[in-house]
């Protein structure tokens, strides 16, 4: 794991949890990495963020975005300075649905994505 303690002055923090797969390749463009998380791990990293007064990109894989929790909802709900974006499996990019899309459906009609 490669931990960032703090940020210049203007620049927000990369923040990347998921399978060692997924989040290890992150940490070569010197991400904050998070590998083999789960959902307790996001819960105390999103707790830390929102303390500590920085800005972050928070990358959550598929399975870690969708297991809820109180920082994960709060934050998401809040908007600002912490964005947390879903990345989808390692082994299974194809089966990805962003949940952008049932909103997309619901308001532009059932083919709007094809």
């Amino acid at each position: 794991m490669l931990a960032q303690t703090g940020t210049p002055h203007g620049s927000a923090r990369l923040v990347v949890l998921g399978s060692a797969g997924l989040a290890n390749g992150f940490s070569l463009i010197g991400a904050e990495v998070h590998a083999d998380a789960d959902p307790a791990t996001v819960e105390s990293v999103l707790e830390r963020l929102a303390s500590s007064g920085d800005a972050a990109l928070v990358l959550l894989e598929t399975h870690l975005a969708h297991a809820g929790g109180y920082w994960l909802n709060r934050l998401r709900n809040e908007g600002g300075r912490i964005v947390i974006t879903e990345l989808p499996p390692l082994p299974a990019p194809q089966d990805y649905a962003p949940a952008v899309d049932a909103v997309v459906r619901a308001v532009l009609g059932p083919d709007a994505l094809k």
